[in-house]
């Protein structure tokens, strides 16, 4: 007992890491992570750094973690910020809540972004390399040599609607009605958008996404009271 009490006391203390070392780390996955982008995101109490008796910054492997959930939450699903943190506040005390933006969100979690070619694109979608053009010339697919994660779900979707009689020319409108919203978001954000240092950049950033996540809201309601006067 004596000699495992030893080597606990000898054991290395985690290493704790500075901002600079924290955006090497993770700016390969997130080119956009900026020093004021980290203190932004401390600010809005996602992440809650050590502090040096000189009052450095440091993270541990648990903030770096919590990082890079909250960051992958915010490019590829677009959650507002106050929607992250309420799931971290009920993980910190102990509550299972449901993930934000549900399984899809989850499988994003467990794996890296992939990025697929264009023929692995249309094998995994089970899609026909005509459905893909269509995709591409409706604007609802940009043309690229490599496809990510989100090309993949919107190309499953396409085969799914094409054997209900819906093709990609159906859908045009889609990508002229995402134009428009991001008219109104960019309109919303010019006061700070004039702003040219980091700081306002990260919360028009952030607004942004709240902006996202309040019009989509909308929508969804609007398609629910639809769908419910079909069923009425």
């Amino acid at each position: 007992m004596a000699s495992v009490a030893r080597q606990a006391r000898s054991a290395p203390a985690p290493a704790l890491l500075s901002i600079g070392q924290v955006l090497a780390k993770l700016s390969p996955e997130f080119p956009d992570l900026t020093p004021s982008k980290l203190r932004f995101l401390e600010e809005r109490k996602l992440v809650a750094p050590a502090r040096t008796a000189s009052g450095y910054r440091k993270f541990s492997s648990a903030d770096m973690e919590r990082l890079r959930f909250v960051l992958t939450m915010q490019r590829d699903h677009y959650l507002p910020l106050k929607v992250i943190r309420g799931y971290l506040e009920e993980m910190d005390a102990g509550r299972t809540p449901e993930l934000p933006g549900g399984a899809v969100a989850a499988a994003s979690m467990l794996s890296a972004e992939r990025k697929l070619t264009r023929d692995e694109l249309i094998r995994e979608a089970g899609a026909s390399p005509m459905l893909l053009g269509d995709a591409i010339s409706s604007s609802l697919i940009v043309a690229s040599d490599v496809f990510g994660e989100d090309s993949l779900a919107v190309l499953k979707s396409l085969v799914e609607l094409q054997r209900s009689g819906i093709e990609p020319r159906h859908l045009r409108g889609f990508r002229a009605a995402a134009e428009r919203e991001l008219g109104l978001i960019e309109s919303a954000l010019m006061p700070v958008a004039r702003r040219k240092d980091a700081s306002s950049r990260a919360r028009a950033a952030e607004m942004a996404r709240e902006i996202a996540g309040q019009l989509e809201i909308v929508r969804s309601s609007l398609i629910r009271s639809a769908l419910s006067r079909l069923d009425s």
